[in-house]
C-alpha cells in the first residue's frame, strides 16, 4: 500500500478506532477541537500547519474564537482518503492533546441541502 492508496471503508472504520476524536464525514477525515481559548486555538493552528508542511499534506482548518474545525482528505488522489489523511489525523490529534485541547464530537456535522425539481 502506498501513501495514495484509497482506503477502503470496512478498513477505515477499523483505522479510525485509533482516533476516536475523528469521523468520516462527507468524504472527509472531520475533528473538532476546543482550546482554553482563543490565543491557544492560534497555537494549535500554527502547530498544525507545521504538520501539515512537514508532512506536504495540508488540510482544511476553519478557525472560530477558541474552535478549530478541521478536515483532511488526499485531492491528488481523486478526493479519497489515504495513508497521509491517516498520518496526518493522527499528528493533529497528538498535537491537539499537547496543548489539552478537547475534542468536540458533538459538533462535528454535515447539512445536506436538497432541491426538488419538476424540470431538472
Amino acid at each position: 500500500m502506498t501513501v495514495n492508496d484509497r482506503i477502503e471503508s470496512t478498513e477505515l472504520a477499523s483505522r479510525l478506532e485509533a482516533l476516536p476524536q475523528w469521523r468520516k464525514l462527507a468524504g472527509k477525515l472531520c475533528a473538532v477541537y476546543e482550546a482554553k481559548s482563543s490565543a491557544e486555538a492560534i497555537e494549535l493552528f500554527s502547530d498544525i500547519a507545521a504538520a501539515a508542511q512537514m508532512a506536504n499534506h495540508h488540510p482544511d482548518v476553519d478557525w472560530r474564537y477558541n474552535l478549530l474545525f478541521v478536515s483532511t482528505v488526499s485531492h491528488d488522489a481523486g478526493g479519497d482518503i489515504t495513508e497521509r489523511d491517516l498520518a496526518l489525523a493522527s499528528e493533529i490529534t497528538q498535537r491537539a492533546a499537547a496543548l489539552h485541547a478537547k475534542a468536540r464530537l458533538d459538533l462535528i456535522k454535515v447539512v445536506e441541502i436538497g432541491i426538488d425539481t419538476d424540470d431538472a
